[in-house]
């Protein structure tokens, strides 16, 4: 496989959400990224075929019980760089693989948890979903207009940024380390702790008086009348981010309202408000996309996301690939020398399990042994 990680063996333990996400980020860095699935399908999250669960891309499967036997799943995890796990505090101790018995199996084990809370503290067993941590680390208090109720991001912010982003990090950051000391050690990644960090900047803001606490009164959300959405004539949307006064000044050029009130003077806000959204909505997306053709006013069409594959730009940047007549993201970042794995379609349960075991090193006597432990094998 092509890409910085090639050659790290990832064992990932079937979950929702955060967890295979990360895995999906090793996968497309290059990391042979083996799923142990259940038998059957735990009815657990969003219900849909395998083929369309694109974060399950790149990777291959066996299937377990791990209620019946850890054996099996003990072998796996010798031959195994990196753990990902999914589940609640106390999950994986009492299967007999957590983290004590992990490392006395491979002391070079780089062990990752994924969980919303945490692995203690006096909500690290409570039940939660991205909404859920996003709230209590006071994020999700500053999405939504003044005067309004808060609005979810959908869940890219606990689930995604907040979680299987800095699991994906933490793996890495210990991999690295790994290879220096020659010991493994275990990755407490928790999305209400992701979420926080995520919010850094923030933090300065409000402890420099830079920042309210009220909802829709600051210059990113949607407080400043010129880093803001509005509709056009045709019922669709552009957005304007121009916070620079040269940016401003090339906004104001370009919507021809050369008589504007100061930028900043925020009495006059709502009047500039109105001038933006009376102006933006005399003509149509596409010919206000003409009109800022080159411009540096921080000026860009609100696109779906069917229309954002066909963009010039995602074109130019191959930026979406199809796979299995499934279109997604291409794997990112980008990378000068060692590039990234082209993505392969999800695996059915077990499929693909017995090369990958092959790869890790097992022999034939070894697979049929691992076979009567439970462990479900496909071609």
């Amino acid at each position: 496989m092509a890409g910085p990680l090639a050659g790290v063996k990832v064992l990932e333990f079937e979950a929702i959400g955060p967890a295979p996400f990360a895995g999906m980020l090793l996968a497309d860095m290059g990391a042979d990224v083996l799923v142990v699935d259940r038998p059957a399908s735990s009815g657990l999250g969003l219900k849909r075929e395998r083929w369309y669960d694109v974060m399950l891309r790149g990777k291959r499967s066996v299937t377990l019980d791990l209620k019946s036997s850890n054996e099996a799943a003990l072998a796996l995890i010798a031959r195994a760089d990196v753990l990902i796990e999914g589940f609640r505090p106390g999950v994986m101790e009492r299967l007999g693989i957590g983290p004590d018995a992990a490392l006395k199996a491979n002391p070079r084990l780089v062990y990752g948890r994924m969980t919303g809370w945490g692995q203690e503290g006096p909500l690290a067993a409570r039940a939660g979903h991205d909404i859920n941590y996003i709230a209590l680390a006071g994020v999700l208090h500053a999405f939504g207009r003044k005067g309004q109720a808060p609005v979810p991001p959908l869940n890219l912010i606990g689930d995604f940024g907040g979680g299987g982003m800095f699991l994906a990090f933490g793996v890495a950051c210990a991999l690295l380390e790994a290879r220096r000391s020659g010991r493994g050690q275990v990755v407490d990644a928790a999305m209400v702790d992701g979420t926080a960090i995520l919010a850094a900047m923030f933090s300065g803001f409000l402890a420099g008086g830079q920042w309210s606490e009220e909802r829709g009164a600051n210059i990113l959300d949607t407080g400043a009348p010129w880093y803001d959405v509005y509709e056009t004539a045709d019922r669709k949307y552009v957005a304007i981010g121009a916070i620079e006064d040269k940016f401003f000044a090339e906004l104001a050029a370009k919507l021809k309202l050369l008589d504007l009130p100061p930028q900043h003077d925020r009495s006059q806000w709502p009047k500039m408000r109105q001038r933006f959204a009376e102006t933006f909505k005399s003509k149509t997306r596409d010919d206000w996309c003409r009109i800022f053709e080159g411009a540096d006013a921080c000026f860009a069409p609100v696109l779906s996301w069917s229309e954002a594959r066909t963009h010039p730009h995602s074109t130019a940047r191959s930026a979406y690939v199809n796979v299995s007549n499934v279109d997604q993201p291409a794997p990112a970042p980008r990378f000068s020398r060692t590039g990234t794995s082209v993505p392969q379609p999800p695996p059915e349960r077990g499929q693909g399990g017995r090369d990958a075991l092959a790869d890790w090193g097992f022999d034939a006597a070894q697979m049929k042994r691992l076979e009567s432990l439970g462990l479900g094998i496909k071609e």
